[in-house]
């Protein structure tokens, strides 16, 4: 694997589901290529809202009668069985809704008399470069053209080289309020957006989008701007708010952009209030033009080395990876279901490098790419499974610097998260729900009518709480686990820990509590959501207090907690298995609404957790499976992402790769339609790769590489196993850069269904343990600090004989 891999479309884009994503976690770039070459913006800080939308919301809700004494009416309704009065009483816990992620701007580089070059592909994509490239043919001769998103540089490049003069013209404009600003030789745009966003279920919300009073100094001022600046042999001019290049051999644009909702994320303590707009121009100008004097071969140079090591993996499954592939005959078409997987792994982690990086807000549903003004869902963090799924790879990707976004939400939900639960609920720690945004919203949604499946669901906050667990558990890293994960998991626990309440049975229950958007067949014949316990409250709050005494143990600190923690431990109640021996989705046995339901919550045990394993809970393993069973497959980009990942889990390697094929099919109907949400219909990839429900979602794309990981090295529960999942067909292969519990990096290759090596990195400062599997053989290996093993040969051996762990030699002993 020393070449790249390169995905090759054979026209330029006609719409935007056919158009290349570029990014560097804070600018986004949907590049159609052609002569017209449009790329519609986005920046990752530009949503409606405002920074205190989340605590005046909190307060009508709070004024509307929700609180601690509401909650307990809600309680002691559920307990005498009257789930439609509960119901009623929840409806004043909600608020409105969390805020849109929005366009921001589009940009037009046309070349004058180009035509798409037959000689060639019109796009060329390096997944390892990030590197777009495009020829146009122009009258005597060809335009070459590479963009590129750069996170070092701050700045979307264009870059056109000729051997024979063009000319060229850029436009810039905004489906927001825009004002073009008079300035030489370059293109500056001032964008105003709304300080509010309402989703489109939300039909009464009129207008849907709404602008501050330009004479309102009490309001947030929601400015931002896109600066554009140029470097070229050739001649500019201005031509109204269009720049003219004429004559030119060689044109370099850098495109930027700044907002003050960008000055709030970075420091939301800070001046981001009294920031002049002239200074977010500047900032956006001053970024723009010191990438063009940077130069090209600089900034590419540049922006190539941060690629490199933001995205270390790498898959060659099946062994072919590395050339170039046409999207719609090798990937989309493609006859070859390992090279598939490569790629669906590798384009995975590619859109995450480039929706995530640190500094910025965390990929959304859409990452960070959205055309719409009112997007699918808002465009937003979707917590009962969507952001939790995005970042699933970042850890077995061995890529830290995208998790930082993640990191940073959680820590600012789990502020805003305080209130929420002290003044909801009567509850020490932090609590979000179902969605949030760029500000923090922790809030139940609904406004006063939203269904309980999706609105009333208090758990939000300790999934994504384990995504932080595992940002320690594959580094090892004990400084983050102190200084960031720690603060927000002992919140969570404290929010668990009061929000339990007895029942008659003896155990500690969750109430009220929801299934993720499932509901069952109340008594009265209709659909609820309410009453029962969630299998899914149980394995998240059983994961997350065992998960906390790991954590004092690792730190060594002596925290009150800890008494709380194993006594709620040893009351809360089991998950339960039905009579068809399936998991039940509730505390008891009903007629479910939704049996083909697209959400796994019930098995979140299994998988992203690791409450469900054959080993050590196998009447619990074998009910998940048969749950999942009851699921079926299909659905959508998630779904099946979810789906493959519980299937490697199972071990079921056929199955798995079975629904990965499933996922990878073209999807034929119409792209902007909204397909229904229960999964009747199923997804696939568009054009461009994206995932899609219908409408385009990210995390399905972000979701493989997880998955696929799955099937070739798991490393929970204290043991790695090579290959748990392996189908038939995936005979050999090779992956690099797997990051496996605890903090060590792993190269694997297998020929003929076994690991031919198997080299394990420990590039930390202390010395690391592991038990590694495959099949029945076992070996323990020592892993010094700052070194590897090949534990491959090892476990050759212990087919016949266990080998002891100070046995196997380290690869600097053996250069010795």
């Amino acid at each position: 694997m020393t070449d790249t891999l390169r995905l090759i479309w054979d026209v330029p884009a006609t719409c935007w589901e056919e158009a290349i994503p570029l990014g560097n976690g804070r600018i986004g770039a949907m590049a159609f290529g052609g002569p017209s070459g449009r790329y519609q913006l986005n920046d990752s800080t530009l949503w409606s809202g405002t920074p205190d939308g989340p605590a005046l919301a909190l307060d009508r809700v709070r004024a509307s009668g929700a609180g601690p004494e509401r909650l307990a009416a809600v309680r002691d309704a559920l307990a005498r069985g009257d789930v439609r009065l509960a119901e009623d009483l929840l409806m004043a816990f909600e608020g409105p809704y969390s805020q849109e992620f929005l366009p921001l701007a589009d940009l037009h580089v046309s070349v004058a008399g180009a035509e798409a070059d037959s000689a060639g592909p019109a796009r060329m994509l390096d997944i390892d470069t990030a590197v777009l490239s495009e020829t146009l043919a122009v009258p005597g001769g060809r335009v070459t053209r590479r963009s590129w998103v750069s996170a070092p540089a701050g700045a979307l490049i264009i870059a056109l080289t000729s051997d024979v003069e063009f000319d060229a013209a850029l436009d810039l404009d905004t489906p927001l309020r825009g004002t073009p600003v008079d300035t030489i030789g370059a293109l500056l745009l001032d964008v105003q957006a709304p300080i509010d966003g309402a989703p489109l279920h939300e039909t009464s919300a009129i207008p849907p989008l709404r602008y501050a009073v330009d004479d309102d100094d009490d309001e947030y001022d929601a400015f931002a701007a896109v600066a554009v600046a140029i470097e070229s042999d050739g001649e500019i001019d201005r031509a109204g708010a269009r720049l003219v290049v004429r004559r030119a051999r060689r044109l370099l644009i850098a495109l930027s952009t700044s907002s003050r909702a960008e000055s709030w994320w970075a420091d939301a303590e800070g001046d981001w209030r009294t920031a002049s707009r002239e200074s977010i121009r500047d900032r956006a100008r001053q970024r723009a033009e010191s990438a063009v004097r940077l130069g090209i071969d600089a900034l590419l140079a540049e922006h190539i080395t941060d690629r490199r090591r933001t995205t270390r993996a790498r898959f060659a499954i099946g062994g072919r990876r590395d050339g170039a592939w046409s999207v719609d005959r090798d990937v989309l078409h493609g006859a070859d279901p390992l090279l598939r997987a490569t790629i669906a792994a590798e384009y995975g982690m590619y859109l995450l490098a480039s929706s995530s990086r640190a500094g910025s807000p965390p990929a959304n549903l859409q990452g960070i790419w959205n055309d719409q003004l009112q997007p699918a869902w808002s465009s937003n963090y979707t917590i009962n499974i969507n952001t939790e799924m995005n970042y699933w790879s970042a850890p077995v990707l061995s890529a830290p610097d995208v998790m930082e976004p993640l990191l940073a939400l959680v820590e600012r939900l789990a502020r805003s998260g305080a209130d929420t639960a002290r003044e909801l609920y009567g509850c020490r720690g932090w609590v979000a729900h179902h969605n949030s945004d760029i500000w923090g919203w922790t809030l139940p949604v609904g406004g006063g009518h939203g269904a309980a499946s999706w609105a009333i669901w208090m758990m939000g906050g300790v999934w994504l709480t384990h995504n932080l667990w595992d940002a320690y558990e594959f580094t090892a890293d004990l400084t983050l686990l102190r200084e960031r994960v720690w603060p927000v998991m002992r919140g969570a626990v404290e929010f668990c820990l009061d929000w339990l309440v007895s029942d008659d049975d003896g155990y500690l229950h969750t109430s009220p509590s929801t299934a993720p958007e499932n509901s069952y067949i109340a008594a009265d014949g209709h659909p609820t959501a309410l009453g029962l316990t969630a299998a899914s409250d149980v394995s998240l709050i059983r994961a997350l207090l065992e998960r906390a005494l790991v954590a004092i143990d690792d730190l060594e600190i002596d925290d009150a907690l800890e008494a709380e923690i194993r006594g709620a431990l040893a009351a809360l109640t089991p998950l339960r298995v039905g009579t068809d021996g399936r998991l039940l989705e509730w505390s008891d046995e009903v007629v479910e609404h939704e049996p083909l339901h697209r959400h796994l919550s019930p098995v979140v045990g299994l998988y992203p957790l690791d409450e469900v394993t054959p080993e050590s809970t196998p009447e619990l393993f074998d009910a998940s499976v048969r749950l999942i069973d009851a699921r079926g497959p299909g659905a959508m980009g998630w779904s099946w992402a979810w789906k493959i990942a519980l299937r490697a889990r199972a071990r079921q390697g056929e199955v798995a790769a079975s629904l990965l094929d499933e996922a990878l099919t073209p999807f034929d109907g119409d792209a902007t339609r909204h397909g229904p949400v229960d999964g009747s219909e199923w997804g696939g990839l568009l054009p461009n790769l994206f995932s899609t429900h219908p409408p385009f979602q990210i995390d399905g794309n972000l979701g493989f590489p997880a998955a696929i990981v799955e099937m070739l090295v798991q490393s929970h529960s204290g043991r790695m196993h090579l290959l748990p999942a392996l189908p038939e067909s995936w005979r050999h292969g090779e992956v690099r850069g797997i990051g496996v519990r605890p903090g060590l990096i792993l190269d694997l290759s297998w020929v003929e269904g076994m690991p031919t090596s198997a080299v394990l990195h420990n590039p930390g400062p202390v010395g690391r343990s592991v038990v590694v599997t495959d099949g029945d053989r076992q070996v323990t290996v020592d892993i010094p600090a700052d070194s590897s093993v090949d534990v491959a040969a090892a476990l050759t051996d212990a087919g016949s004989s266990p080998l002891a762990s100070d046995e196997l030699s380290t690869e600097d002993d053996r250069a010795r």
